[in-house]
Formats: C-alpha cells, sequence, structure tokens
C-alpha cells in the first residue's frame, strides 16, 4: 500500500516572488523586471490609469497613496503625478532597488515590505493592482485587517466570468485562482471586508487569458 508523504511546505511568498522575476515568469527580457502582460499592454492598462487617475485628481488636496505590490512600476509611474506623496511598495528586494534608480520624483518613495507582515505606511488611499490574486488566502486576511487605516481602496483582480466560487485557496507565488474557476472577493467569506461603500470603476476582458479584470473602489470609512 502506498504511504503519502507529508504535504508540501509552501515557499515562503517573498523567495516566490524573486523567481518570478528572476527567471521572467511573466514574460519581458532576461535584462529587466516585467511584471506580465496585465502591467504593460495598453488595451488593459490605458483604462486603468484614466479611470484612477481621474479618481485622484477628484481630491481638492492631492491624496497619499500608497501602492502595494507596485511591480516593475509601468503602471505606478503614470499615477504619482496626481498623489501629494506616492508610496510604492513590493516585496522583491532587487526590485525596488532597480525601481528607486529608475525613478525618481520628489513625492515618491519606495519600499520593500512583506505586505502580509510587515506595517503598511499611511496614506489617503490604498491601490492593489492584481496583486491578492496571487496571495493565500492567510496573507490576504492578514493585510486587509490592516486596511482599517485607509480611507478607499483600489482593487484590481482577475476573475472568471460568470458564476464562479470565490476565495478557493491557494498556495502564494505566480499563479492565480483562475485555474480552480474562482477569484478574489474581498466581501465574501471568509474575508466579509467591512467598507461602507463599494463602486465598480472598470471592467475589461483580459485578453489572451480568460476572464475579465476588474477594479472596484471601496470606501473604508
Amino acid at each position: 500500500m502506498k504511504v503519502s508523504g507529508k504535504p508540501k511546505k509552501p515557499w515562503p511568498t517573498r523567495d516566490a516572488m524573486e523567481q518570478v522575476y528572476s527567471k521572467n515568469l511573466w514574460g519581458g527580457s532576461r535584462s529587466a523586471f516585467y511584471s506580465g502582460a496585465g502591467s504593460h499592454h495598453s488595451e488593459i492598462i490605458d483604462p486603468y490609469i484614466a479611470t484612477v487617475a481621474s479618481f485622484l485628481k477628484s481630491f481638492k488636496s492631492p491624496p497619499v497613496v500608497c501602492d502595494l505590490g507596485c511591480g516593475d512600476f509601468n503602471v505606478g509611474k503614470e499615477l504619482v503625478n496626481f498623489a501629494g506623496q506616492y508610496k510604492a511598495v513590493d516585496i522583491v528586494e532587487p526590485l525596488i532597488r532597480y525601481n528607486s534608480e529608475k525613478f525618481i520624483q520628489k513625492n515618491l518613495e519606495f519600499y520593500c515590505l512583506d505586505i502580509a507582515t510587515d506595517d503598511l505606511p499611511s496614506g489617503n488611499i490604498v491601490i492593489l493592482r492584481q496583486v491578492l490574486q496571487h496571495l493565500s488566502n492567510d496573507e490576504i486576511h492578514a493585510i486587509l485587517r490592516k486596511l482599517v487605516n485607509f480611507d478607499y481602496l483600489i482593487l484590481t483582480e482577475h476573475l472568471p466570468e460568470g458564476n464562479f466560487k470565490p476565495n478557493i485557496g491557494i498556495i502564494s507565488g505566480q499563479g492565480t485562482r483562475l485555474k480552480k474557476n474562482s477569484g478574489v472577493d474581498i466581501s465574501a467569506p471568509p474575508f466579509s471586508f467591512k467598507f461602507k461603500e463599494k463602486k465598480q470603476l472598470l471592467s475589461i476582458p483580459a485578453m489572451n487569458h480568460k476572464g475579465i479584470i476588474e477594479t472596484l473602489l471601496y470606501r473604508i470609512h
């Protein structure tokens, strides 16, 4: 009779994400950091940038924005000018070092943090763009608990089209819940994120991949 071994221990998220960039698992040239088509294809990012920029410009005073999981900053660099301060965070230290040298503005700071375990920078608005979809439910729980200190959350997720079972658990890393016909819905169990108001800002086809890319605005306070 075959005896099954112990379940494989998940790789630490920092190690998994460092491998994504060091081995170009999301594409791109070997000589550069690349956060994938979702951060570069104009059909995806142009509507997003226009929509989020419009929201940021609606404030009387430019808000302090925390971009959690900023990646290669191809999208974030287009939003910096609409923020009083822009705090860009990622878990991959070589990526943050590279971004800090490439993107220099007075109102821009980069931080190398694990957003599930480290304290977050302060701000008015938090951006999470296709970040939670790569994380385990435990890490998502830990992150959401910290968002009570912000006024707004702009959340973007790659979701299946039509009906799906939300928040099926995965191991953190390159993949997402799509292959399980699932996606992250923070308002559903086990997260049941509390907010004052929710509004859909954008929903666009995911191009060569199945599903849609949806951006929601949550007013937390």
